[in-house]
């Protein structure tokens, strides 16, 4: 693969990146399974999603599956995702490296909403009772119902050329909305019964790209996310949200550093470029200080976003009886009434 060819490539992605963006820019919230759009890897976020260049190791299950070329020994991690109203989300990722075979990876997700109250619309009224003050009802019929979604995923990666790698992720999702399979709604003037499926799954496909162009630590990443066939609630489908991601990165110092060489320190930046299939286009900025691959200190900040902006971490990385472990922490930083997200990841590699 020459660098001609690859620039060509890439330019052309980039002009398909923009015209996709101006068709999407009209569909704002129109996809289905939000839950995919909650990414885990607390590195990744805390440089503000700006990840698809630098996904590596087991990790890159989630944002570019290409980067499972990296591994050279086996890798697990896990996220603990503290989401927003008492939402959690874990996630697992698994690379197993298979020589010159290519190397796999296994992802799980799991989204646990809590518990909900039922409501119903008809019980909704102004409570008078004999002693005491009146009250509204929302609805509430005394049940309570706990909404979950989750993941499962394998990915296959293989080393082309010395610089390029490809990789395709197949994954199933699921979600459910309500404790039971179906709901029965009975029109209170027609009398007409209708039953509801509440719940919905989904095959899915990922293709990632990795490129590392030559030119001291520059790399090229690409990846296509959640590509499959609509998902039905009730009665209307939806599209999953689809998204694109294009970015690049390099370390400004550190090896092969841009502006200077320095063994003991690297500092990194990255910039995505991030088209969903429901809202316009979106940038990731991201950057890592690293002090002698040990203890890392990231920022980022995401552009065009109604919510998200200001995002932050850091890491350390360490030995443990012959074992590389790796603790990371992000925040990230959402509006107002939202308040923040918070994510801890642990990672392991077995020799």
């Amino acid at each position: 693969m020459t660098m001609k060819y690859s620039i060509r490539t890439i330019v052309t992605i980039l002009m398909l990146t923009i015209s996709f963006d101006q068709l999407q820019s009209q569909k704002v919230g129109t996809s289905s399974l939000q839950f995919l759009k909650v990414m885990p890897t607390a590195r990744a976020t805390a440089m503000g999603d700006a990840f698809v260049s630098i996904a590596s190791g087991a990790d890159a299950v989630f944002w570019n599956p290409a980067g499972l070329t990296t591994m050279e020994n086996h890798e697990m991690s896990s996220t603990l995702t503290m989401w927003l109203f008492d939402t959690k989300q874990v996630a697992l990722a698994y690379g197993l490296p298979m020589g010159d075979w290519g190397n796999l990876g296994f992802q799980f997700q799991h989204i646990d909403f809590g518990t909900m109250q039922e409501t119903r619309g008809d019980l909704a009224d102004l409570v008078r009772p004999s002693q005491g003050t009146p009250y509204y009802n929302p609805g509430l019929t005394g049940r309570s119902f706990t909404p979950y979604s989750y993941l499962i995923g394998l990915s296959y990666a293989q080393k082309f050329t010395d610089k390029f790698s490809a990789a395709l992720s197949v994954k199933y999702a699921m979600e459910s909305l309500w404790s039971e399979q179906t709901i029965t709604i009975v029109n209170s003037t027609t009398g007409e019964v209708k039953s509801y499926k509440t719940y919905a799954d989904v095959v899915l496909f990922d293709f990632g790209m990795l490129y590392n162009t030559g030119f001291r630590s520059v790399k090229i990443g690409v990846s296509t996310q959640n590509f499959g066939q609509q998902v039905t609630f009730a009665e209307k489908p939806h599209p999953a949200p689809l998204a694109f991601r294009l970015g690049v990165s390099g370390n400004l110092f550190g090896k092969e550093g841009l502006l200077f060489q320095d063994d003991m320190n690297r500092f990194t930046i990255a910039y995505d470029l991030f088209q969903p299939n429901d809202y316009k286009q979106q940038m990731h900025i991201g950057a890592e200080y690293s002090f002698s691959e040990m203890l890392a200190l990231r920022g980022g900040y995401k552009v065009d976003y109604d919510t998200e902006g200001l995002t932050f971490g850091g890491g350390i990385h360490t030995d443990l009886s012959g074992w590389p472990i790796s603790v990371d922490y992000s925040y990230g930083k959402m509006s107002e009434f939202l308040n923040t997200v918070h994510r801890i990841s642990l990672g392991v590699q077995f020799r």
